[in-house]
């Protein structure tokens, strides 16, 4: 028995959970999301609490249980808190921008970089250094974000690029001189 997927799902106030087999919706204070599962599995969805059990001990059905429980939790967090990410820009003139629905990065390249956000994502910049990510969809923000890093990614060296707040870069020792 899967240790995660046996878990119930609180629903907290404000969110509501509907489940049409095989499309489940959740609703909350922060969006709708919607979502269609995966077979092998059966959801009960009651007024406190989802549950997700296996319908027998196949190979597809013991995988899709921790996952669709794993999905369904991520999506009703989602529509009550909300998921970010944080990315930091560190190199000297790199910078980024807001501008309606587009990011505007500058990362030592000879052009500027026009992002254009996805619909459900919203981007903060504090001190143009400093970019957090925030959305309702777990999935589409780690993607967003994963999508910025890679304009730039950190070197080793000096560390120059951008990097996930909470990623540490291994540094190497550059070349040295002659003794």
């Amino acid at each position: 028995m899967s240790r995660i997927g046996k878990l119930p799902i609180a629903i907290p106030a404000g969110v509501k959970v509907i489940y049409n087999a095989p499309e489940i919706k959740v609703e909350g204070p922060k969006g709708k999301l919607a979502r269609v599962l995966g077979g092998g599995v059966t959801v009960d969805v009651t007024d406190k609490a989802v549950t997700v059990t296996r319908n027998d001990d196949t190979i597809k059905s013991r995988s899709a249980h921790g996952l669709t429980r794993t999905l369904i939790n991520n999506m009703v967090l989602g529509v009550s808190k909300g998921f970010e990410s944080l990315l930091e820009i560190n190199g000297v003139g790199y910078r980024a921008e807001v501008k309606g629905n587009v990011l505007n990065l500058a990362l030592g390249y000879s052009h500027p970089i026009n992002f254009e956000l996805p619909a459900g994502i919203t981007v903060e910049v504090e001190k143009m250094t400093k970019v957090k990510v925030m959305g309702i969809d777990k999935e589409l923000v780690g993607q967003t974000a994963a999508k910025i890093r890679d304009f730039r990614g950190p070197e080793p060296y000096k560390g120059k690029g951008i990097k996930y707040a909470d990623e540490t870069i291994l540094r190497k020792a550059g070349k040295t001189g002659k003794k």
